[in-house]
């Protein structure tokens, strides 16, 4: 069984990508790409937040999947937590300029757990499976996977009419628009959101089979659980 000595690093890498994340979701990427207006479709904690998955990969690649789980449930635990709490606490400390009302932090909260949870789990699952084939294939699918899952769920629950019955609706979100912001086609703001984001996640998954490569090199394979 693997000690709790050995896990808190993998524990305190997540605890800190979420936290780091949902304190940056909060803050939108100044300037544009082409005529897209980059703070219409990202903020500063898609870029932070695919690290989890890079985290849940090196936990399962050296202990196994069930070590890679706990890891997943402390991140879990942490990402409803600080969803409460960091919104209204960087109000009031006047770093952004908005209250979200407490219906809305529910239901994101909601959202952004489901994701993770379901997002993660999955990671670890798919990693799994393919963990004895080419050494890039588990972290690169899982990730993938993951990231298509977590974005739907997070996006569909926090802004989607369907999920009204969640809690309180975000008007702006729903709004059609430009879809990204430059495309003829108009769809509720959310789509550009979710996209901007997936889009993100995806080319950070790639990127992060440098990071996985190097730390996990010599690591001997666990027994698969």
């Amino acid at each position: 069984m693997t000690s709790q000595r050995m896990l808190w690093p993998f524990v305190a890498a997540m605890a800190v990508v979420v936290v780091a994340s949902n304190v940056l979701v909060q803050f939108p990427v100044a300037g544009h790409l082409g005529q897209v207006a980059l703070a219409d479709i990202l903020t500063w904690g898609a870029f932070t937040y695919p690290v989890a998955f890079l985290v849940t990969d090196l936990a399962n690649r050296r202990y196994g999947p069930a070590t890679a789980r706990r890891v997943v449930f402390v991140g879990f635990m942490t990402a409803v937590a600080t969803t409460i709490v960091f919104p209204p606490l960087l109000f009031r400390l006047g770093i952004i300029p908005f209250e979200t009302e407490p219906g809305r932090l529910a239901r994101i909260a909601i959202a952004s757990g489901s994701a993770f949870l379901i997002g993660q789990l999955l990671d670890v699952t798919v990693f799994n499976w393919l963990r004895r084939q080419s050494w890039w294939r588990a972290p690169v699918i899982g990730s993938l996977a993951g990231s298509v899952v977590d974005t739907a769920v997070f996006f569909g629950i926090a802004f989607s009419a369907a999920f009204a019955f969640v809690g309180p609706e975000d008007a702006f979100a729903l709004e059609a628009a430009p879809l990204m912001g430059t495309f003829a086609a108009e769809a509720p703001r959310w789509i550009s959101w979710a996209l901007g984001d997936l889009s993100v996640k995806l080319l950070i998954a790639i990127f992060a089979l440098i990071p996985y490569r190097l730390i996990a090199t010599g690591w001997r394979q666990p027994v698969a659980a």
